[in-house]
């Protein structure tokens, strides 16, 4: 049985990863009487007055919504919110068995911007962080946007700032294995929808002063026509050198190649024409840009994949537990570009000079030191940034 049929029935089995468990008990009349009417009058009361009492009388202070339109799940696409129930209550597993935080999956049926950024903002006063997943590029910059705007509580989109703060770490680290400066290199990414827009925001912030995006277009360069808005808004802070081409121009001496794009499209001669000792992070899933034997073959010093059959897999759940744990600890309103630094600091420090390698050069998702060393690197930047409403 290969993992898609286990996976199959596995899920008829389990009829859903989630179930709804009370944390208190209802043994007579009494328990009913304070868990529910007549007493449960008296902190919907205090609440009334005192709005931020929500936080210590009910779980929102550990809840998490986990939300989707379908349009964007996996590397199947636009497959509707329905067929993403079953991603949305995976990822709802990973935030209670990582970090301990309960989380519900919300599947929402419509497209429409508008409709998406209301919903979930009249949600918003159930949780206390919002986790949004697998939501198409270019909708998902806006929908970001504006619910950080509205919301009084944390707004994050996976897809774009977990893969950001991994290949954050994942790249310090592999600099290190082959002991060039960050501010030095230059940085190829291909794909340039949510994922990739995002890598590169995060890899200046962390010190990459030249970095190339490109999409099936070509390298992105100021000046072109038909870009996006999300495109137009790169071209005038990524490209310094106003390259124009194929990927294949671009990787041209180039230190590193980011891939958040399609299968097969990094080819050995690409590695062969890079820069001495390359870093190559291949990512597409199932099926990565290039193999990492193939990778290796053709001179690739550093690599790593999406994937956990392959060493060094860059994978989000390394970043969203801990992430979320600090920001709930100190009931932060927000995750901020401080807070995601911070977050590439603390994995990329969880391996040590011993057991930093060519093939190790991020810790393993089951590493117990993950959620705590990324939860108090976030908690502390959220003090000392001010987002922090709690300490």
């Amino acid at each position: 049985m290969d993992i898609k049929e286990e996976a199959m029935k596995m899920h008829a089995e389990w009829a859903g990863k989630l179930e709804v468990k009370s944390r208190v008990s209802v043994r007579d009349s009494h328990d009913l009487s304070v868990a529910y009417t007549p007493g449960v009058a008296q902190p919907c009361l205090e609440i009334q007055k005192h709005p931020e009492l929500s936080y210590t009388l009910t779980r929102r202070w550990n809840t998490v919504a986990v939300i989707t339109d379908g349009t964007a799940i996996l590397g199947l696409g636009d497959i509707g919110p329905e067929a993403g129930m079953p991603v949305m209550e995976g990822k709802c597993v990973l935030f209670k068995e990582f970090a301990d935080i309960d989380a519900v999956p919300i599947c929402l049926k419509t497209k429409d911007v508008d409709e998406l950024v209301r919903t979930i903002y009249l949600l918003s006063g159930s949780f206390g962080g919002i986790n949004l997943e697998d939501i198409s590029a270019p909708r998902c910059f806006e929908v970001e946007r504006r619910l950080k705007e509205l919301c009084e509580i944390p707004v994050f989109h996976d897809d774009q700032h977990g893969t950001a703060i991994i290949v954050g770490a994942a790249l310090m680290n592999s600099l290190k294995v082959v002991g060039k400066k960050i501010g030095e290199v230059r940085c190829v990414i291909n794909g340039a929808g949510s994922a990739g827009i995002a890598i590169a925001k995060h890899l200046m912030r962390l010190g990459v002063k030249n970095i190339l995006l490109c999409d099936r277009f070509g390298i992105i360069c100021e000046g072109m026509e038909n870009l996006n808005p999300a495109h137009e808004a790169m071209s005038h802070v990524t490209n310094p050198e106003h390259l124009r081409g194929t990927l294949a121009d671009a990787l041209s001496g180039a230190d590193v190649f980011i891939g958040v794009s399609a299968p097969g499209v990094l080819k050995p001669e690409m590695i062969k024409s890079m820069a001495a000792k390359p870093i190559v992070f291949p990512m597409a899933n199932p099926v990565p840009e290039i193999m990492p034997e193939e990778a290796l073959k053709a001179g690739a010093a550093v690599v790593g994949t999406g994937r956990s059959d392959f060493p060094n897999q860059i994978n989000n759940v390394l970043a969203f537990p801990g992430i979320f744990r600090g920001a709930l600890d100190v009931r932060a309103s927000d995750i901020n570009d401080e807070m995601k630094t911070a977050a590439s600091y603390a994995i990329a420090g969880i391996i040590t000079e011993k057991e930093l390698s060519a093939e190790s050069i991020l810790p393993k998702a089951f590493d117990k030191r993950i959620v705590p060393a990324v939860a108090k690197a976030v908690a502390d930047a959220a003090v000392s940034s001010g987002v922090a409403r709690i300490k």
